[in-house]
């Protein structure tokens, strides 16, 4: 724990998917955004589980939690928005 703060967090986010094939795809889509996200004060890691995405996120303060949980959601509000463009022209 860092000295200045009071403390840390962890935590463990989920994206759960229908299908394998969908769950592949979101995880080869997010790699390349992964890789961009770096931040001295909160870590990330991601992997994949069955139909999951599990993402394990370590922050050093509330604001830097925020600011992960806000671009994993971005990402996943992307990739939702590309299936549905998608399906909608099938």
């Amino acid at each position: 724990m860092n000295k200045n703060n009071l403390l840390f967090i962890k935590s463990t986010l989920e994206f759960q998917f229908k299908t394998l094939e969908l769950c592949n795809y979101s995880y080869n889509s997010f790699l390349p955004e992964f890789k961009v996200l770096k931040s001295k004060r909160s870590t990330i890691s991601l992997k994949k589980e069955e139909k999951s995405l599990i993402f394990s996120i370590e922050s050093k303060d509330i604001t830097a939690f925020r600011a992960t949980i806000n671009e994993i959601i971005s990402f996943g509000r992307i990739f939702e928005g590309v299936l549905n463009v998608v399906n909608e022209t099938q």
